[in-house]
């Protein structure tokens, strides 16, 4: 049964309502320092949705008694701006923002690395400023670069792309209209544009050869996002990226 008011068909002769190709991505566009303020930031764009990102830290961290003692602790946090979607949010803090900042949390502490820092903190504020799908995503690809920027030092990047099935067919790079009346999104976050998979959030059901294929693309995609970030990095501050 469709959801009201969804599209007939979401592809149509191997096209996307958009225009793209099942392996397309919408336009991607990063740049890095694009705040004069924080430590480091970065900002990430999958056509319309659009992530700005900033880094402070390592710094004195409060409260003092969660401080640790032999390292930094890392503390991602994912805002959607009240004026990113058509409909205005609430400002302040929400369900889904909270599970998503534990989980970018997560995947990050995989790569920061924290030892040398004691009783310090490093703080990354991810700002959804445009929505209009994979916000996850391009948030957790500007805070990669950010991070660089502000000197963090990593193992490598993380690089996130969110695939999906839509009209029973598999593809990259999740849009609007495939995010809201698609049959599966699923989120996914690679490090150093490998297969090693640092985060995996999926809504829907899929069959174990559509979740083997899923992974596959996203690989290819998270590859193609890595060489966005290491590109934007090289440029404005030359050499390798994930020095």
């Amino acid at each position: 049964m469709s959801k009201v008011g969804a599209p007939e068909k979401l592809i149509i002769d191997g096209k996307r309502l958009d225009g793209r190709g099942l392996e397309d991505f919408r336009k991607m566009d990063a740049d890095v320092h694009v705040l004069k303020h924080a430590q480091g930031s970065g900002m990430f764009s999958f056509g319309a949705t659009k992530s700005v990102v900033g880094v402070f830290g390592p710094r004195t961290f409060h409260p003092r008694r969660l401080q640790k003692p032999k390292e930094a602790t890392l503390r991602c946090k994912y805002f959607m701006a009240p004026f990113s979607t058509e409909d205005r949010i609430r400002p302040g803090h929400s369900r889904r923002g909270t599970e998503i900042s534990k989980v970018i949390t997560e995947a990050f502490s995989s790569v920061v690395i924290v030892e040398g820092f004691p009783k310090s903190g490093i703080d990354v504020f991810i700002d959804i400023v445009q929505a209009s799908a994979s916000t996850r995503c391009a948030g957790i690809n500007a805070a990669a670069i950010a991070l660089a920027d502000a000197g963090v030092e990593m193992k490598d990047l993380i690089s996130s792309v969110a695939v999906g099935k839509v009209d029973d067919t598999i593809v990259l790079d999740v849009g609007k209209a495939e995010d809201n009346y698609g049959q599966v999104d699923f989120a996914v976050s690679t490090i150093g544009g490998s297969d090693k998979f640092v985060h995996m959030q999926m809504d829907g059901v899929v069959s174990r050869e559509e979740f083997s294929k899923m992974l596959s693309l996203a690989v290819k995609g998270c590859k193609q996002v890595y060489e966005k970030q290491k590109e934007v990095l090289r440029k404005k501050y030359g050499g390798e990226s994930n020095e």
